[in-house]
Formats: C-alpha cells, sequence, structure tokens
C-alpha cells in the first residue's frame, strides 16, 4: 500500500513537472489573428501574452473605430490562445495522471 501510495506521489510529481513544461513552451507558440479586412492583426502566445499589434494607418483617423476593431480581434485572438492552452495543459495533465478508481476527472 505503502509503494503504490509512493509511486502516485511520484506520478503526480512527474505530471506537475509535465504541466510546467507545456505552460513553458506554450509561451514560444505564436498564434496570429486578423480583423476581417486585415486592417488589425495581432500576434500572442498561447499563454496569452501580446507580442505585436499592426494597424493599418487608415484606422488611426477614426479612434472609435480603432476601439472597435480591437476589441473584437484581441477577443478572438484570446478565445484562440485559451483553447490553445486549454488543450494542450489537459492533454499533459490526462497523460500523466495516475489510475485512481472514482477519479475518472478527464473522460
Amino acid at each position: 500500500m505503502l509503494g503504490d501510495l509512493m509511486g502516485m506521489m511520484g506520478k503526480l510529481k512527474e505530471t506537475q513537472e509535465k504541466v510546467e513544461a507545456t505552460k513553458q513552451r506554450l509561451n514560444n507558440v505564436l498564434l496570429d489573428e486578423q480583423s476581417s479586412d486585415r486592417l488589425l492583426k495581432i500576434t500572442l502566445t498561447a499563454n496569452r501574452e501580446i507580442k505585436e499589434i499592426n494597424i493599418d494607418d487608415s484606422l488611426l483617423l477614426d479612434k472609435e473605430q480603432l476601439e472597435d476593431y480591437l476589441i473584437l480581434t484581441l477577443n478572438k485572438a484570446i478565445k484562440k490562445a485559451s483553447d490553445i492552452n486549454d488543450a494542450e495543459l489537459a492533454a499533459a495533465a490526462k497523460d500523466g495522471m495516475p489510475n485512481i478508481p472514482g477519479m475518472d476527472m478527464f473522460k
């Protein structure tokens, strides 16, 4: 019994390390999102850190329009990054989880 518990603890530590390594790797996964007319482009990491924003000069003439573009495009970019982040971290956690009866969290 003690050996099983120690084995599970080791497996949990290994899983935690895999999740941390995945988080670090996601810092290097870059995603691009742009407005439908390509006047605004945003680059961010899969960990939702904005790396670059490119704004067409025509958007600088209308503050309200630029704000709308930023909100829409940033929200799309953050959703895309969040989906990738969630999927990658769930896969890393599931892969390393010990088989504990009654703890089927990732079905």
